[in-house]
């Protein structure tokens, strides 16, 4: 199976739950995004408009990161994950120049949150995030592993049910016959990730 994300932007509020579902989840480093929310705004009142558009890893199928990693510490599974070997990674930040998608971040302090002293949740959740690392989304990859069906953190947080996580091809098919598109198909990097438009009064 190769996996695959739908976000319907239709259905997207904009509440950043999926940011901080995330955050808890992984305990990332102050600095690191896994994922994120961008918000547009278009027009002038009466007649302005916000569009709040999630991001994360698009786990290309021509990762441009796999690429120019010179330590191969960047790697895409067999099931289309693209994941970093944090024993091999050494932060020089190649991935996170050819990434279009603003996607990878560098874990660049051994402080936390509040300084130095780490408290209690960061002191166990860092262990799996070096300093001087890269890090970005993994799609969980560790909950799919331990085959216990568990949903991605982002996807079990999000209060609209904005977000769909499975195979690949059945990503495609629902984008596609509802008018979906990838992020910047100019890049050629075909995007696991797909988008269902939020189109005014359609």
């Amino acid at each position: 199976m190769t996996y695959g994300m739908l976000i319907n932007l239709k259905k997207c509020v904009g509440c950043h739950a999926c940011s901080v579902a995330c955050k808890e989840a992984h305990g990332t480093r102050p600095g690191v995004r896994r994922s994120r929310v961008e918000r547009t705004f278009e027009g002038t009142y009466p007649s302005a408009r916000k569009t709040a558009v999630p991001m994360l890893c698009m786990h290309c199928e021509n990762a441009p990161c796999v690429e120019v990693c010179p330590q191969d510490a960047t790697y895409k599974r067999d099931d289309g994950i693209v994941v970093i070997d944090k024993d091999k990674c050494i932060g020089c930040g190649a991935c996170q120049t050819a990434c279009p998608y603003d996607a990878r971040h560098l874990a660049a302090s051994e402080d936390g949150y509040f300084g130095s002293e780490l408290n209690e949740y960061e002191a166990v959740m860092y262990t799996a995030m070096p300093p001087a690392t890269m890090d970005k989304c993994t799609f969980c990859a560790e909950r799919i592993d331990a085959g216990l069906g568990e949903k991605q953190a982002c996807v079990a947080a999000c209060p609209a049910g904005a977000r769909v996580f499975g195979e690949l091809d059945d990503i495609r098919a629902e984008a596609e016959a509802a008018g979906g598109y990838q992020l910047l198909p100019e890049e050629d990097t075909n995007p696991s990730v797909w988008y269902i438009p939020f189109n005014v009064n359609k």
